[in-house]
């Protein structure tokens, strides 16, 4: 019988097929055998889960390395730090690859090597990108990103910051260059175009009208400068334009209730559009006084009957993936916890608190299966950016990229457990959650065991995507 470099046993182990009792052994970094435990060959290195769910590791789609660029450094320089700091976070909250955006006004084809390389050297997990479709010239590149790059997303600020936030610096897109997008993107295999579903025009009438109203400034303030119409009413024209070209659409961070409806009724006529959320709505709502600024978000954590729909959303298949849209900033550019919300930035931490906050929140309070929530942070967000089964799925053959999650153990989130490189602050800062990773598992090696992280940066390995996705083992 092959003997395998590593063997996970005694677990819970997640399956495409179900959940099973037994465990995973992995060799040369790939699952060599899944099953019981009596059926599995042996290993040099054996763990023993204790009954312990054994899961693929969480992927997030949805993240924003060098953000925060300009506040002391330039794009590239903050792009190479974050690469570390916030890679080193993901290992340790089991996160073992993302997809992270690219964002500068030059065109991105000349930089790329430099992404790619200063990736691999900096990361601690697999990796790959979106590119940001804010300039004429991007689109122009869009075809050679796909076939030279191996980018195969592209996203779209369709109608929104054409004035909110513009330190950001992302240019919005109108209703002609999303059809272009659309159109080119059509026709190119597994690519798809994501948006930022707000509507700008009528944020800047409200964000009037809630700034008017008297001595009004918290997390309910916020949430109110953007109503759910905001959101669903460019989702509308969003699934117009993608029914139109037979393209394929993603639409991030989805907040309010509205949304639901309006993407299950276009779902439902047979357009291809999919949506996500983040584990910031999920865990946190706009009448909770201890979030503080450090829940602004954009599009805003809304109310509770908002964060019950998309509860209801992942469970019904609404919505299919869960991201984080973390934005590395450092406290001092976010602001102080009980800061004014007409100032700091817009956006959320959320890395390394991704699976303790679908365990804690999803999980431990019957709001979602351990199956679920499998298929919405890990196996959803591989296939629609094409990197299943290599990624996502404990299966024969895939990276044995794992975590062994414990749902009684609990974690105190504060800057002594956090990794990042604003290791201070995030919506869920002070709260102890409930179900975590004992182990992290990336290429069939033990990368953290009990909060102790015992790799080294330079791990990660670039995801290209070509037509078929990425290259299989």
């Amino acid at each position: 019988m092959t003997t395998g470099d590593l063997k996970v046993q005694n677990a819970r182990v997640v399956t495409p097929a179900g959940t099973i009792q037994g465990g995973v052994v992995a060799s040369d970094g790939r699952i060599l055998d899944v099953g019981s435990d009596a059926s599995l060959p042996d290993a040099e290195e054996t763990i023993d889960a204790n009954g312990n769910f054994l899961i693929p590791g969480f992927i997030c789609p949805h993240n924003h390395m060098g953000l925060s660029a300009g506040y002391e450094n330039d794009y590239h320089t903050q792009f190479e730090l974050d690469m570390e700091t916030e890679t080193r976070a993901c290992i340790k909250g089991g996160v073992t690859s993302f997809f992270t955006f690219l964002l500068q006004e030059e065109r991105y084809l000349p930089d790329m090597d430099f992404f790619v390389d200063t990736g691999e050297q900096q990361s601690y997990i697999d990796f790959g990108f979106h590119a940001i479709i804010h300039q004429d010239h991007h689109v122009e590149e869009i075809q050679q990103l796909a076939d030279e790059a191996g980018i195969r997303s592209f996203k779209l600020f369709y109608n929104m910051y054409k004035q909110s936030a513009p330190e950001l610096g992302i240019g919005h897109a109108n209703a002609g260059r999303t059809y272009r997008v659309f159109r080119k993107v059509s026709d190119l295999e597994g690519a798809v175009v994501m948006f930022h579903a707000e509507n700008d025009d009528l944020l800047q009438e409200t964000l009037r009208e809630v700034r008017d109203e008297q001595e009004r400034d918290s997390l309910e303030a916020w949430a109110d400068t953007s109503p759910g119409i905001a959101q669903s009413m460019q989702i509308e024209q969003i699934a117009s334009l993608c029914d139109e070209t037979d393209a394929t659409a993603y639409v991030v961070h989805n907040s309010a209730k509205e949304t639901i409806s309006t993407l299950k009724r276009y779902q439902e006529d047979g357009v291809d559009i999919y949506g996500e959320t983040l584990p910031s709505f999920l865990g946190n709502h706009c009448q909770d006084e201890d979030v503080g600024l450090w829940g602004k978000i954009s599009p805003p954590v809304r109310y509770e009957e908002d964060q019950i729909a998309l509860w209801k959303g992942l469970r019904n298949g609404v919505l299919q993936h869960v991201g984080t849209d973390h934005c590395p900033y450092p406290v001092e550019y976010k602001g102080d916890r009980d800061g004014s919300f007409w100032d700091g930035p817009p956006g959320d931490q959320g890395l390394q608190t991704f699976l303790p906050v679908m365990m804690h929140y999803g999980v431990n309070k019957n709001r979602l299966s351990m199956e679920r929530v499998v298929e919405t942070c890990a196996t959803n967000n591989a296939k629609r950016f094409g990197i299943y089964p290599r990624k996502g799925a404990i299966v024969e053959g895939a990276d044995a990229d794992m975590v062994v999650v414990d749902l009684d153990r609990e974690v105190k989130v504060d800057s002594e457990w956090l990794e990042y490189m604003g290791n201070k602050w995030t919506s869920v800062y002070d709260e102890t959650l409930q179900g975590t990773p004992s182990h992290t598992i990336k290429g069939g090696e033990v990368m953290v065991e009990d909060d102790e992280i015992i790799a080294d940066k330079g791990i990660g390995e670039y995801l290209s995507r070509g037509p078929s996705g990425v290259e299989q083992a």
